[in-house]
């Protein structure tokens, strides 16, 4: 993941309800009725913030019948998580180390 993914990904978490919702998610499968009861929002605000994460393929829906069901992409889930703790720790591609050999930015 390079570090203009990384941003788009941070930009589409950048909301503390987006934040909590990943966090819900990661226990489970969750209706949209409950999120709107939890979070007591309208409709049109939780779709705005799932349409962001879903966009990101950060979380999927599936429908049954007229509800719909929330779940978190756990493999890209997971690599935001990765490359979030290996940013700043990754010795070989760390910009630190090119900075002082004299490595231009690519």
């Amino acid at each position: 993941m390079d570090y203009q993914t990384l941003s788009t990904y941070l930009k589409a978490i950048s909301s503390p309800i987006r934040l909590e919702i990943l966090n819900l998610l990661s226990c489970g499968e969750l209706c949209a009725n409950d999120l709107l009861t939890y979070f007591q929002v309208t409709q049109p605000t939780l779709s705005h913030h799932m349409k962001a994460l879903m966009d990101n393929h950060l979380v999927n829906k599936r429908q049954d019948g007229n509800k719909h069901y929330y779940h978190l992409n756990t493999e890209t889930y997971t690599s935001l998580l990765d490359q979030l703790h290996d940013t700043g720790t990754s010795q070989p591609s760390c910009a630190c180390h090119n900075i002082h050999k004299g490595v231009e930015r690519l």
